[in-house]
């Protein structure tokens, strides 16, 4: 059925399906969905406590015996820099002034860098699979996570990342194209002018690395799955798709922007956090960016924007609330995650038959 089961048999998985982590979008439920349709589902921890990963992990082993994975970022903490921090206040000080508000920064979202904390968690709960964002952990930590037996993932934006993570250890790599929606993964390089779309990526980095490469970025349905297929991915994963499904834990603001989505509809800022993702434009990404090198880094310029979206979304308004999403996102679908997973995979049969005659 699959042209290239090398993915298949390394998960354990009945489909060569990841439905992607998305930090604060998913949790257990759609993980436990996307497990039991036969896909790999995905836990995010980077914006999880300890106490809380562990709580949603009992969920998913209590309704699911299917292989699934935790995903956790490797960004490093950046340095305090208060006159930054200053100058982005200043900046957003029309915003303020707009809606009353006083210009302030509360605390940045919570988004954590794998430590010795969470590889403690990682040995206790042994998951079968473990994924990095923005390259790997030290090496002695990434030693202990492969000590568990787990599976190790991360995602790599440049055929050079691709190289490097293959060279410290990946047992597998997501090939991360342009089109994406999120942050990107990308840690050997800053230039996101220079990403390589998906069509482009795929097959360099198949070329490359012996390892199973999994596509992302810009697939929604089976003819995307197909393609990637085509271009020699032994899998794909999935994030914006499954944006669409109840199990999502996106609010109704966001949910309803996706509605609205269009090819033309999406960029890469770095407002929302101080590194770029891809998110569907609204007024702050059209006004101080979608770029700004008034940005703090990452993750800590969303805390200036934190009053600015509350007030804005009392209002019903997404405009300072960051929806990511794929260039894809207009192919989504309002169904639930199992039955999504399961029709991707039929679609992708389907188009692998014509495609061979």
């Amino acid at each position: 059925m699959w042209p290239n089961r090398s993915l298949l048999e390394l998960l354990e998985i009945e489909l060569p399906i990841i439905q992607a982590p998305m930090a604060g979008a998913s949790g257990s439920a759609l993980a436990i969905a996307a497990s039991e349709a036969g896909a790999l589902g995905f836990l995010p921890c980077a914006m999880l406590s300890g106490d809380k990963i562990r709580a949603e992990v009992g969920i998913i082993r209590q309704q699911s015996a299917k292989p699934f994975g935790l995903n956790f970022f490797c960004h490093r903490p950046p340095q305090a820099d208060p006159e930054r921090d200053a100058a982005w206040r200043q900046r957003l000080g029309p915003y303020y002034a707009e809606f009353g508000l006083e210009p302030s920064a509360g605390p940045a979202p919570a988004q954590m860098p794998f430590d010795a904390a969470m590889c403690e968690i990682v040995e206790d709960l042994a998951p079968k699979v473990v994924s990095f964002h923005f390259g790997l952990p030290a090496d002695d930590l990434l030693q202990r996570v492969k000590q568990t037996g787990a599976t190790v993932i991360s995602s790599a934006t440049t055929v050079a990342e691709a190289a490097w993570l293959e060279d410290h250890g990946c047992d597998a790599i997501i090939a991360q194209g342009y089109e994406a929606g999120g942050h990107r993964g990308m840690f050997l390089t800053e230039d996101i002018n220079a990403q390589p779309g998906l069509i482009a990526l795929l097959p360099q980095v198949v070329d490359k690395v012996a390892v199973p490469v999994i596509a992302a970025g810009g697939i929604a349905d089976g003819r995307g799955i197909a393609a990637a297929f085509a271009l020699g991915a032994a899998g794909v994963q999935i994030g914006t798709a499954y944006l669409f499904t109840p199990e999502s834990l996106i609010s109704d603001i966001y949910r309803e922007a996706l509605r609205q989505a269009r090819d033309d509809r999406t960029a890469l800022t770095n407002v929302f956090s101080g590194r770029p993702a891809r998110g569907l434009i609204n007024r702050v990404m059209r006004e101080v960016g979608p770029i700004s090198s008034d940005a703090p880094a990452y993750p800590t310029a969303g805390a200036a924007l934190g009053s600015l979206k509350a007030a804005a979304e009392k209002s019903g308004s997404g405009d300072f609330s960051s929806a990511w999403a794929g260039q894809a996102a207009a192919l989504g679908r309002e169904i639930g995650a199992a039955e999504l997973t399961r029709e991707l995979a039929s679609e992708a049969v389907m188009r692998l038959k014509l495609l061979a005659g």
